[in-house]
């Protein structure tokens, strides 16, 4: 199976209100958690790229200094002025993310 799950970040990326149903950082993590239920609920294994996004929690907590177990929806939205900012905020840790984690990685878009 092709790692596509950057792809899929790309999609809601470029049009939020389609995937999300509404521009709010807690419908995208919602969204993220269902995807993830679903691929669990039917043994569908994580992706190299699935698996590094789960890194993202915790790079999100270290990258603010969060020592709680708050969700990373939460983190960003707590640093952005509303939802709709929250998930334009996402997208630009979500790259800042890859860029440190994986710099060998290219970005698909």
């Amino acid at each position: 199976m092709a790692d596509n799950f950057y792809d899929l970040l790309e999609k809601i990326k470029k049009r939020p209100a389609l995937y999300l149903g509404q521009n709010s950082i807690f419908s995208l993590q919602a969204f993220l958690d269902g995807y993830y239920f679903a691929r669990r609920e039917l043994g569908i294994p994580l992706t190299e790229q699935e698996q590094e996004f789960q890194t993202f929690l915790q790079w999100i907590r270290d990258r603010f200094k969060v020592e709680t177990g708050q969700l990373w929806s939460s983190i960003i939205l707590s640093h952005a002025e509303n939802e709709r900012d929250a998930i334009v905020r996402f997208f630009e840790l979500w790259n800042e993310f890859l860029t440190h984690k994986q710099p060998q990685l290219e970005q698909v878009g």
